[in-house]
């Protein structure tokens, strides 16, 4: 896994609008994240990362869900998206990290977003991230079979190689060919990022719905 490096000097972009920033939001821990997460946004499905960034959604009236607002619901994401076992038992310590990197996270891609450049503690909080877990498959022998190669993965590590496997999958969006595809839903409050398809602004129908609405109230605004 390689470490993104910075390669643009400048000043520090603006802060990313994100569940810390926004004025006074109302945090709502996600009881169930099945039920609480609307449809995926475009290109959440084939990059994890997205879809960890998008993780806490901001809606009207200044609420916020955070789907990995509990130990639980964070064990729960985690299980669905096949980094951890459903009786992982991560602590809020563990479930503090993640909400971190995907803060982290969430830099860059409004960096990338905007055209500046990256704060350099979004770059050192994944970068660390990455080297966490082991990557090298090391040699074992089996008495019966003899030798093989394994690459460590103890249970005591599951926290380690789920956020080692977020920032690999983050580095790889940010820098592959589908980077530039990508941008921020064009309908406030929502806060999630996408990859564009064709003239699409929006993570979701709903965000879609209520862009088209608010323009409609703004012409006949207008017109009164």
């Amino acid at each position: 896994m390689q470490p993104i490096a910075a390669t643009a000097s400048g000043p520090e972009p603006a802060q990313p609008l994100t569940p810390g920033n926004m004025a006074q939001p109302v945090l709502e821990p996600a009881r169930d994240t099945a039920d609480a997460a609307p449809e995926p946004a475009p290109g959440a499905d084939v990059y994890l990362a997205l879809d960890f960034a998008n993780s806490a959604l901001a809606l009207p009236g200044g609420h916020v869900i955070d789907l990995l607002g509990t130990p639980d619901s964070a064990n729960q994401w985690l299980t669905m998206h096949g980094l951890a076992p459903d009786d992982a038992g991560i602590r809020e310590m563990c479930a503090a990290q993640l909400r971190s990197l995907r803060e982290q996270i969430r830099a860059l891609l409004a960096a990338r977003v905007e055209g500046v450049p990256a704060p350099p503690t979004a770059l050192a909080a994944v970068n660390d991230a990455l080297v966490r877990s082991p990557a090298i498959a090391l040699l074992h022998w089996d008495r019966s079979t003899g030798p093989y190669r394994a690459t460590p993965h103890p249970t005591t590590q599951i926290l380690e190689h789920a956020l080692a496997a977020l920032a690999e999958n983050a580095a790889e969006l940010l820098t592959g060919p589908d980077a530039d595809r990508l941008t921020a839903c064009g309908s406030p409050p929502c806060t999630r990022y996408l990859l564009r398809h064709g003239r699409r602004q929006w993570c979701s129908t709903r965000c879609g719905d209520r862009a088209r609405a608010a323009r409609a109230y703004a012409r006949r605004t207008q017109q009164a």
